[in-house]
């Protein structure tokens, strides 16, 4: 791939499930069963949202409700077509939607 893209980012909790597995990772199939071109999963190591209450690493290095990051990236068609499904997946993540380069 290479030239203009869009690159999605999904963020969501931690602590977010879809049918019984984490929703990052049911995300992430999902993308992969509608054939996008690539996607990758983050962690927050330390953030805030719209409540302003921060989120980091707790005690003993259990999760405190840290952000995950799903990025893909595919043409403007193909991800506008999997938006739909995915805010079914997720009424409260955020999703971005930005120009890209594929740099070849």
């Amino acid at each position: 791939m290479s030239g203009s893209v869009k690159i999605l980012f999904v963020i969501v909790k931690e602590t977010d499930v879809w049918n019984d597995e984490p929703l990052y990772a049911a995300i992430v199939q999902r993308l992969r069963q509608l054939e996008a071109a690539g996607a990758t999963v983050q962690a927050g190591i330390m953030g805030f949202g719209r409540h302003h209450r921060v989120h980091h690493k707790g005690l003993f290095g259990i999760p405190d409700d840290r952000a995950i990051t799903i990025v893909a990236v595919d043409t403007e068609p193909k991800l506008r077509a999997i938006l739909p499904e995915l805010r079914s997946m997720s009424k409260d993540a955020l999703m971005l939607l930005i120009d890209g380069e594929a740099i070849p």
